[in-house]
Formats: C-alpha cells, sequence, structure tokens
C-alpha cells in the first residue's frame, strides 16, 4: 500500500498505521510548515495541554469529547516518536516505543505474566516500586531518589506522599491529618506580622500545602484536578459576579467591597 493509499485507508484495524502514515507526511519535505517547524521542546505545552482537557471530559463524563482529546494526547505521542526518528542522536521509533511499554508491563505484573502470587491493589503497587526500583539499579539508593522528577511542586509533593505511604509512613487515619492542618495552620497564622519576604513565611504556607496534599491523596485526590475543578468554579462565579454589578450600572473597579461581596453571594446561590 502507497503512503497516499495508507493516508486515504478506512479500514478499521489499520488506523494506527494510518496515523502514523499521516504524521509522517505532515513532517515531511511539502508538508504543513507548522509542524515541520516543531520540537521535543516546543510541544511540551501542547502535551500538557491535551492531558488536562483529556481529564476534564473525564470528569463530565462527556465520552464523545474524551474519544477526542484521546486521540490529541495519541497525537503527542506520535509527534514525539516521529521526531525520534527523525533524529540520529535519539534513534527509536513509535513501534520501539510500544515494545517497551509492552515489555514493561509484563516485566511488573508478575502475578499475570509470571508466578507471583499478589493478588491485593496495595500488595501489585508495592510490587511494582519493588521491580522498578530492581530495574534501575536503585535498591541500594535512597528511597526517594528521583521521585516526581521534572513533575510540578504540587504533583511532586502528591507523588512523594504516595510513595512514602506504601512503606507505612502515613497518619492512622482522616483525622490526624486534619489536625495537622490545624497545626500548620495555626503557625501560617503566627507569620502574620513578619514581611513578606522573611523566609519563614514561605517556608509555613509551603508546609500547610503540602499537608493538605497529603490529606488529598488519603481521600484518593489528585491535588492538581481538585484545584483545577476549583479555579474553573472560581471564574465562573467570578464572570457572574461581573455580570451582576453590570446589571447595576457597576464595573469591577467602580463597585466597593460591600457591593462585590453581595454580588458574590448572589453568584454562589445561583451556582452553588
Amino acid at each position: 500500500m502507497t503512503d497516499n493509499e495508507m493516508i486515504n485507508c478506512r479500514e478499521p484495524e489499520r488506523q494506527l498505521e494510518r496515523a502514523i502514515a499521516v504524521m509522517h507526511r505532515l513532517r515531511a519535505p511539502g508538508g504543513c510548515p507548522w509542524d515541520a517547524e516543531q520540537t521535543h521542546e516546543s510541544l511540551i505545552p501542547n502535551l500538557i495541554e491535551e492531558s488536562y482537557e483529556c481529564i476534564d471530559a473525564i470528569k463530565a463524563k462527556d465520552w464523545a469529547h474524551l474519544r477526542e482529546e484521546l486521540g490529541d494526547v495519541l497525537l503527542q505521542v506520535l509527534f514525539h516518536a516521529e521526531l525520534a526518528a527523525e533524529n540520529s542522536e535519539a534513534g527509536f521509533t513509535l513501534a520501539d516505543v510500544a515494545c517497551d511499554l509492552s515489555d514493561k508491563m509484563v516485566r511488573r505484573h508478575p502475578h499475570v505474566f509470571g508466578t507471583s502470587d499478589v493478588s491485593t491493589s496495595e500488595g501489585v503497587l508495592t510490587q511494582w516500586d519493588a521491580i522498578k526500583r530492581r530495574e534501575q539499579s536503585i535498591e541500594d539508593k535512597p528511597y526517594l531518589q528521583n521521585c516526581g522528577k521534572g513533575l510540578p511542586a504540587m504533583l511532586k509533593a502528591f507523588k512523594i506522599t504516595k510513595k512514602v505511604a506504601k512503606v507505612g509512613f502515613d497518619w492512622p487515619d482522616h483525622a490526624g491529618v486534619i489536625e495537622k492542618i490545624r497545626e500548620e495552620t495555626a503557625e501560617v497564622a503566627d507569620t502574620l506580622p513578619l514581611p513578606d519576604n522573611d523566609p519563614r513565611v514561605e517556608e509555613e504556607l509551603g508546609d500547610l500545602l503540602f499537608t493538605t496534599v497529603n490529606l488529598c491523596r488519603r481521600r484518593k485526590i489528585d491535588p492538581e484536578v481538585a484545584l483545577d475543578a476549583a479555579n474553573r468554579k472560581f471564574e465562573k462565579r467570578f464572570n457572574l459576579l461581573e455580570r451582576i454589578l453590570r446589571e447595576q450600572g457597576l464595573t469591577l473597579e467602580e463597585a466597593t467591597a460591600e457591593q462585590m461581596e453581595n454580588a458574590w453571594q448572589q453568584a454562589k446561590a445561583t451556582l452553588h
């Protein structure tokens, strides 16, 4: 089958091949100028954005949208694999990526493909971590070495707390975390008289955020997803606040603090 035939192919079982052919054509001479200019580095924002849009579709249970967003995430994988195939230093293809993934999945699921008798989700995670440390030859290295490397701070905190919990370093119940949050909040309050540039202010706020991430983990909530939802909720409410003020003949700059608070309460009551 020629490249053009593959690009126009409609056979269901060959659609991944078709996607690879389309990506290759976009990067080839005479293809798309934008695609031809992209690098691994320039595509980082796209990979992050598409991942979060996929998460949003899952949270909304919008399955048609999820299908589209999964395609956009797959596009990022195809794009990076195509770039790597063009780079003699990298020198790998999408087939290599898929092969490595399949090998890893088999190695790290010995309870399915081998003789391990692990039968619980907790046991699977502990086994996975042990196999990973053995594969990376870091069994004698610090337990948290490279944990969350390259992640934003909140996601790194989430990963760190999950990992130490696996070895039993955790509160016995949710109440213990709540008490720690109260303690950290009190310590933040103690810093209020300090100037903003005092390092203790940043330290105590960091401790409060870290402990809150711990509570998210214990409640099986991704803090990044939770914060994104809070951002969206606030944005909707503030947009309605602005509309309420506008109906009263007021701009945001003209409204008093009391008028804004009243509009905010109306927005909350309307949007719950």
